[in-house]
């Protein structure tokens, strides 16, 4: 049986050895919060991290990993969402749909991790996930919101929540 190392644990699957890593995270081992957007690469909704370095799960077979290279999917970043990037997206009610949003905030983390204070270059250089609600405003607000130290009402985008508060 053959094994990956996923969300800090070891993990068995059965599949053959092409078989993109996306199909065995949500079908074999049951982590669906990575999505199958477009199966090319190109809108990043399976994006998961690979040693740090975001990645498109869908056109990366399964035999390309060894059991040393360490994957986090959205899952695994944070199991209560109280990661920075998750609670910054949850405070400027940045998903609509929310299909992209794993994959976006799995590459936001990568930005953030490699430049805590990435300029708008950065992450628009970073940030090539497609979302076609058109979030892209909040997206990159609540990455600046990370940057600047996570207080959400700084972010002066004006959004109205239901709550009466105002970001």
């Amino acid at each position: 049986m053959a094994k990956l190392n996923v969300n800090g644990a070891v993990r068995d699957y059965e599949a053959e050895q092409d078989a993109p890593l996306l199909w065995v995270l949500r079908e074999q081992l049951g982590l669906t919060g990575t999505k199958y957007g477009c199966g090319v690469a190109e809108c990043g909704a399976c994006t998961v991290l690979v040693n740090g370095v975001p990645t498109r799960s869908c056109v990366r077979s399964v035999s390309a990993f060894k059991v040393t290279d360490k994957i986090v999917t959205i899952e695994g970043l944070s199991p209560d969402g109280s990661h920075p990037v998750q609670k910054a997206w949850a405070a400027l009610d940045v998903p609509q749909c929310g299909f992209c949003q794993s994959g976006m905030i799995m590459a936001a983390v990568a930005l953030l991790n490699e430049k805590p204070k990435p300029s708008d270059a950065d992450i628009d250089a970073a940030m090539t996930n497609i979302c076609r609600c058109g979030t892209y405003n909040r997206v990159r607000s609540a990455i600046k919101v990370v940057a600047d130290g996570g207080d959400a009402s700084r972010a002066g985008i004006g959004i109205e929540h239901a709550d009466g508060r105002t970001t």
